[in-house]
This record gives structure tokens, C-alpha cells and sequence, in this order.
């Protein structure tokens, strides 16, 4: 049996569906990755897994161009003839059904992790775009053989609601999973500086700037609180803050940024707290959810995808109104004045962590809804024990 997985990064595929294409491939499953150009891809072969590089610009908007990256994921379709497509992101997922249609693919899987930048912004570039991609979602995400997994309840209800898909094809995943073998807590000595991480790409929606913001507000009040960004800007994305401007806020002490960093669970076992504001319409950050597997305590929105990790304020995790830097601002110098409940929040974010968002449990989930659409399904035995 042969799976392709399609997304619009080979970052993607490497860093959060490798252990997916691990688990297919010991149930017997021949995994092909699908996607542009990109330095992770070459890492694929280290596990025995193939990629296939599509010719695909995130960015683009030249329908004469889109038209001819479906035609060619089309016919690579029509080479691999695969018995299901899993298509990851609004944009995979759209290209990925159309083509799987024409292909003559049985089964298709869409996986929408938050509704991205057409949704989450309000300027005048999504709001022309959002009716189209509306469009185009109606007629491929629920059509054919196939279901559509999303990673929490507010995005079913609004796709549902608006018609988009069939509460029928839609299946609701929490998040990718994370290791949590891989990212564990450690003890601090709470006696240094509070670390704070935003951890994402470096979009607006993000609340990247009002990380920066509350960093400024602290500087000033002479507080001793270190600020660091992890993450690099999305030239795809027209939200995304340049690299200048990170530099001066970097040059300027406001924070410290790493860029990208490869040894995620490192970088979380040397800060104290994760912060992600974000007002971007996401599905389940995967920053809180390993962030939560590592024992941070975690300081987010109230708002979809990121209330599915910190569900009750001051029990798993602390909630801020979204672009309010004061707020955030006025919480870290609370967690900087009280280290016993950055500690207890914490552990209540790795309880979390384990009982929902274990990526074997995720895998198990992802391979019961393979199960409802294969006609040879493969054996679904679960990785968790109990």
C-alpha cells in the first residue's frame, strides 16, 4: 500500500508528520513525501522514506501558475498511484482533493491545522481572497471519498456552519502530537531570570509584537526578565515582520533571537515560560503543546486552537486578552514575582500534555480515520499502552 503526504513544506513533513510516515511504514505502508523545494527534504532518505519535489509557490496568485502546480501534482499522482493522498494546509488540501479527483485516487485525507492568514487577518489582500478560498473549499473538501480533520471544535462549527464541508466528513484531531519522550520537564533554579519563549514563525497574528512590546514595558520598569524569539520570518506570508526589524529589536536588548532553532527540547529546558499571544486563527499551536510537554508554564489567548492547550486560567496555564501588551506585560511580572506558581502551572501543563496530546495517541487517531476510508485498512494497534 502506497500513502503520499502533501504539504507546502518539507519543513513541515520532517519536523511534524515523520512519525506518522514511521508508524505507516512498520504497519507496512510505503510513505511518499510530497512537496517544494527545501533543505529538509534530503533528510527523508536517512529514515526510508521518498520525496518527491513538486514545483509549488506558497505565495503565488497567478492562476496560470497554480493551474500547472495541480497538473503536475496530477500526474505525479497518476505515476505513484497511491491508495490515499493526506493533504496538510488549506492550500495542500484544496490542490491535493482536486488532483486525488482527477488522479483517480480512492481515498483522501485533508488536514486544515487552523484556518491560516486569509482567515486570521482583516486586511484588504485576505478579505479579496477569502471569498475565493471559500469557493474552492466547498467544492473539493467534501467532495469524494474523503474526510477532513481539523484540530479543534470552533473550526468545525465555522466550516459546518458556513457549508464549506459536511459535519459527516469532518473529524477533529487535538493537534500533531508531540514526543513526550523527547521533551520533558527539568528543574529550575528559580533564583536566575525568568526566561520567556515565543516560540513561531514571525507573523503579526503571532503576537510577536506585543511579546516585544510587554519586553519594553519591562526593560523600563527595570525588570530583570529575559525575552527570546525562536522562530524566522515567512517571506510567504504577508503578515510576517522583516528580518530588520527583528535585528534592531535584538540590537536594541528589548529580546534575544535564535532564529531557528533545530534542538527544540534544549532551547525548552533553559527557559521557564512559553508565551504565545496570538490573535492568527491556528489549529493547536504546536509551541504550547511542547512547551506544555516540557513543563512550562504557558501564557496564550482565549481564542481557538489555543484554549484546546490552557483551558482555565490559573489552573493549566495563564490566558491574555489578545493585542494587549500591558496584560501580558502585568502576568509575567506576576510569574517573575511568584516562582511556585510558574513551577505549578507547569506540571499541570505536562499532565496535560500527556493525557491529550501524545503524538502515539494522535498517530492512533489519524490511523482510525485512514481505517474509515481504505478498502485494505491497515492493522490500527495502538502505540500507548493502557
Amino acid at each position: 500500500m502506497r500513502i503520499v503526504f502533501f504539504a507546502n513544506t518539507d519543513w513541515y513533513l520532517y519536523n511534524f508528520r515523520l512519525s506518522t510516515a514511521a508508524r505507516l511504514q512498520a504497519n507496512g505502508a510505503e510513505v511518499v513525501m510530497v512537496s517544494p523545494p527545501g533543505e529538509f527534504g534530503a533528510r527523508f532518505a536517512e529514515h526510508g522514506i521518498r520525496w518527491e519535489v513538486l514545483p509549488m509557490d506558497r505565495a503565488s496568485l497567478n492562476p496560470i501558475r497554480e493551474a500547472a502546480t495541480v497538473r503536475h501534482l496530477t500526474r505525479l499522482l497518476r505515476r505513484e498511484r497511491p491508495q490515499l493522498i493526506h493533504n496538510f494546509t488549506v492550500k495542500c488540501a484544496v490542490y491535493g482533493a482536486l488532483a486525488a479527483r482527477l488522479a483517480g485516487v480512492p481515498a483522501v485525507v485533508n488536514a486544515v491545522a487552523g484556518m491560516g492568514y486569509v482567515y486570521a487577518s482583516n486586511g484588504l489582500k485576505a478579505r479579496v481572497l477569502r471569498p475565493v478560498v471559500n469557493t474552492l473549499m466547498r467544492s473539493t473538501l467534501g467532495h469524494g471519498h474523503s474526510r477532513l480533520i481539523l484540530q479543534n471544535p470552533d473550526d468545525a462549527a465555522a466550516l459546518t456552519e458556513s457549508r464549506l464541508v459536511p459535519p459527516d466528513r469532518i473529524r477533529i484531531i487535538r493537534s500533531s502530537g508531540v514526543n513526550v519522550d523527547r521533551f520533558r520537564p527539568v528543574e529550575h533554579d528559580h533564583t536566575t531570570p525568568l526566561r520567556v519563549l515565543l516560540a513561531a514563525r514571525m507573523l503579526r497574528e503571532k503576537g510577536v509584537g506585543e511579546f516585544v512590546e510587554a519586553a519594553r514595558m519591562l526593560q523600563h520598569r527595570g525588570r530583570n526578565v529575559r525575552f527570546l524569539l525562536a522562530g524566522t520570518p515567512d517571506p510567504g506570508n504577508p503578515s510576517s515582520f522583516e528580518r530588520h526589524e527583528i535585528e534592531r529589536w535584538h540590537q536594541q536588548g528589548l529580546i534575544e533571537w535564535l532564529g531557528h532553532v533545530e534542538d527544540m527540547p534544549a532551547l525548552m529546558r533553559s527557559v521557564h515560560v512559553m508565551a504565545l499571544p496570538s490573535y492568527y486563527r491556528e489549529g493547536v499551536p504546536r509551541c504550547l503543546i511542547e512547551g506544555a510537554a516540557s513543563g512550562l508554564c504557558l501564557i496564550t489567548t482565549n481564542l481557538p486552537g489555543c484554549r484546546e492547550v490552557v483551558t482555565d486560567h490559573g489552573v493549566d496555564g495563564l490566558q491574555v486578552p489578545p493585542r494587549d501588551a500591558p496584560s501580558l506585560a502585568a502576568l509575567l511580572m506576576q510569574l517573575d514575582d511568584d516562582r511556585a506558581l510558574v513551577k505549578r502551572l507547569g506540571a499541570k501543563a505536562r499532565e496535560r500534555a500527556e493525557r491529550h496530546f501524545d503524538e502515539r495517541l494522535v498517530i492512533d487517531r489519524t490511523l482510525e480515520v485512514y481505517a474509515e476510508l481504505l478498502s485494505d485498512p491497515l492493522p490500527v494497534r495502538s502505540a500507548v499502552a493502557g
